[in-house]
Order: structure tokens, then C-alpha cells, then sequence
């Protein structure tokens, strides 16, 4: 028994919704994917997601969303995480947060852990604990608990996913980084069976900054006066990965994704 597992990079703004849920049907039927996963750290507004976008998101039939750093940007979403199983923040949170990073899905007998962690590099507002340690202490739990184990590890450098992949080659059955809104060309397999890429990219906007106006963001680089972007809705894109699992626990194949939005976004 092998599953098929698509996951949808980071979704920025509304053109990246859009994208989806355009795109999306087709994708599910085209791999005979068995569950979406979907990280939507920059939905709403190009950082954070809210309310009416995650339920939005969940609507379009994606099984478990993601998030990152900015997981609690949106302050109407602090309602939504106690409530939701789906909507993940990442796990190294401290426990009396809102909310959960571990969700396990049953996929028709076979059971996937997904798991959302945050990198320690480079994110100034938040400290968070330990995601190798973290990950060491619920491994025997989730090993026992279901048959493989994805993780959403959502960090800013590149060593530091490196570093996580090798940490844990073996016992994740795949690792999909994310946060750099980049598709990074290196999805591939380690020797123990863990399908790995440094970043999945976005959906969204690729005449773009991350997914956002490019214009904006040229001016704070000019000026050095920080700007909040707005979403830019130009030659849209669902950038992905497609993993197969095996009934051991284990990747077989790991590809990545990139489909053109052909509809245009009048937002």
C-alpha cells in the first residue's frame, strides 16, 4: 500500500487563494492525492492568516494547515486554533498556547502524524523551544501512534533545514521546508527514506516579492523606511510537492510542483 500526499507551499494573499482554488480539484484528481496539506502562513494579507481565510481554506478540501512564524499575526485566528484540528501552529510553541502542531490523519487505515515545527534562525519576534530536541521527545509517542510522520519545518536558513533533515533521515518519513516562499531545486530522498526539500515555494504571485508588490518593496529597500506590501496579483502559480508513502513509513518518490494559474485574479 502506497498513499499519495500533496502539499500546497505557502499560500500569499488573495491571489494565492485564488490559485487554489482554481487549481486544487484538478491536482487531487490528476495524483489521486490521499490528503492536502497546505501551509498558509501568509494568507491574509501576505503575513499571517485569518479567520475567514482558514475556514475559507479549509472549505476548498484541504486536510491540514500550516503555519509558521506568523501564526498569530491575525489576532481573530486565536479563536479558531482551540477549535480546529485541521489549523496547526507550530509544536515548539509552549503548551498553554492556542492551539496544537501535531495532527494525525487517517488515510483509510494508514495513519500520517503531521507535524509543524519553527526553525530557531532568524525569527526576532518569536523563541521558541528546541525543534531538534522537540521532535527527539515525540518521536517514540508518534512512532507507536501511526504509520508515518510528515513535518512542515518552517525555518529561514537553509543550513538550519539541512541540518533538520539529517537530524532526523529515518524517522521522518518526509520533511518539507517552508517560510523562504522559493522553490528550491533539490527534492529528493535520503538514504533512510525521508523524501526532503529545503523550500516548497509559494502559490501565488511570481511577478512578485515573496508574493507581494514588487514596487513596495523596492521603495523600503530605496527609502530604508519600512513599508507593509500589499498582495501582488500578477501570473499566478501553485507551486507544490507531491510524496509517496509507503505502508513502512517510508518516501519512495518525492516531486515537485509548479502550475500556472490561466484564469486572471480582478480582486
Amino acid at each position: 500500500m502506497s498513499v499519495n500526499i500533496l502539499y500546497l507551499a505557502e499560500i500569499v494573499g488573495k491571489g494565492g487563494i485564488f490559485a487554489v482554488k482554481r487549481l486544487l480539484p484538478g491536482l487531487k484528481a490528476e495524483f489521486g492525492a490521499a490528503a492536502v496539506i497546505a501551509n498558509a502562513n501568509g494568507a491574509t494579507g501576505g503575513a499571517g492568516l485569518g479567520k475567514a481565510h482558514a475556514l475559507y481554506l479549509r472549505k476548498l478540501g484541504i486536510d491540514v494547515v500550516t503555519t509558521g512564524e506568523a501564526a498569530f499575526f491575525k489576532k481573530d485566528i486565536l479563536e479558531v486554533f482551540p477549535k480546529s484540528h485541521w489549523l496547526l501552529r507550530p509544536e515548539n510553541y509552549p503548551t498553554e498556547v492556542p492551539g496544537r502542531g501535531v495532527r494525525i490523519v487517517d488515510l483509510g487505515g494508514f495513519r500520517l502524524a503531521v507535524m509543524q515545527l519553527l526553525g530557531q534562525s532568524g525569527f526576532s519576534r518569536v523563541h521558541l523551544a528546541n525543534p531538534f530536541r522537540l521532535f527527539d521527545e515525540l518521536y517514540p509517542r508518534l512512532k507507536a501512534a501511526c504509520d508515518a510522520i510528515l513535518v512542515d519545518f518552517h525555518a529561514a536558513t537553509t543550513a538550519e533545514k539541512n541540518s533538520f533533515f539529517q537530524h532526523v533521515a529515518g524517522r521522518a518519513a518526509a520533511v518539507i521546508g517552508s517560510n523562504a516562499r522559493t522553490q528550491t531545486a533539490d527534492a529528493r530522498i535520503l538514504s533512510p527514506g525521508t523524501a526532503v526539500i529545503t523550500d516548497a515555494g509559494r502559490c501565488g504571485s511570481l511577478c512578485s516579492v515573496g508574493g507581494l508588490d514588487a514596487g513596495t518593496r523596492i521603495a523600503e529597500y530605496l527609502s530604508g523606511i519600512p513599508s507593509w506590501a500589499k498582495d501582488s496579483s500578477n501570473q499566478l502559480e501553485v507551486q507544490a510537492v507531491l510524496i509517496t508513502l509507503e505502508v513502512d513509513g517510508r518516501a519512495s518518490a518525492i516531486r515537485s510542483l509548479r502550475l500556472p494559474c490561466k484564469e486572471a485574479f480582478n480582486d
